[in-house]
């Protein structure tokens, strides 16, 4: 048996920028423990599975160590694969997935993804993630993931946090932020626990990241980068309840997965 697999930087205008991930379309569905096989194997951050259901496409996503249940880039890396590889003409891609229906446009030079907005609440700083974060954290408040406001970007950028320690926090991931000059935000992003030491653009983030941003700022459109080392940027709009995410992608590799099954 052998699956078409594209590799695509997402979030990015040229290689090696961004975050990549793997992409594997396929006419049904593998078996789960084969599926986490393949994006173990691969090694990214995320592996996307996408399969057609009438004029729609089901998509799952995995990491190295788990499924989760919402990725940004992947996402976006799928609805390139589509658009650019696999013909598809129509001007806007729905996925069903396990974080509901989500659509990806193109629309000048970018795909816009429509996403759910996920508000944090503020809660008491664990001593376990001051000891991991080891700066003085400004704000720190909760949903799918802790989210961690510092007081500066430069504080962001020299940021090393204890990975072990990170690693026994209760949810999947810590997404880290401050206030930027030339953006309306910075971020980064940490979730040991799925095998993702720093994930380097993570769209998932930003539908935490936008409301929060989004109402300290008093603004419904904002420009974002991650700082890690590939880097990515990622333009933000706020749409009552849902945040929509925009940015390119770039084909980097393609090839085929040969299984004995």
């Amino acid at each position: 048996m052998k699956i078409r697999q594209f590799q695509v930087d997402a979030f990015a205008c040229r290689r090696f920028e961004g975050n990549p991930a793997a992409v594997c379309p396929l006419d049904s569905w593998l078996d789960d423990s084969l599926m986490q096989a393949i994006a173990a194997e691969n090694n990214l951050s995320e592996t996307a599975f996408f399969v057609p259901t009438g004029d729609r496409f089901a998509l799952r996503w995995f990491t190295p160590l788990a499924e989760v249940d919402l990725c940004g880039h992947a996402t976006l890396a799928a609805a390139h694969v589509l658009f650019e590889h696999l013909g598809y003409d129509k001007p806007a891609i729905t996925f069903e997935t396990r974080s509901g229906r989500l659509g990806v446009e193109r629309k000048n030079n970018q795909l816009q993804m429509n996403f759910p907005a996920i508000k944090a609440l503020p809660c008491t700083v664990p001593a376990l993630l001051q000891q991991a974060i080891g700066l003085p954290i400004e704000t720190l408040l909760v949903a799918d993931d802790y989210l961690v406001v510092l007081d500066s970007e430069a504080d962001l950028r020299r940021l090393q946090p204890d990975q072990n320690l990170l690693g026994q926090l209760d949810k999947r991931g810590i997404i880290v932020t401050a206030r930027s000059e030339e953006h309306d935000f910075v971020s980064r992003f940490f979730a040991p626990k799925l095998g993702i030491p720093e994930d380097p653009v993570t769209g998932s983030a930003h539908c935490t990241l936008a409301p929060y941003w989004a109402e300290k700022l008093n603004k419904t459109r904002l420009r974002a980068r991650q700082l890690s080392q590939r880097g990515g940027d990622i333009d933000c709009e706020i749409v009552v309840d849902r945040v929509i995410l925009a940015g390119s992608a770039v084909t980097f590799m393609t090839g085929e997965i040969s299984l004995d099954i």
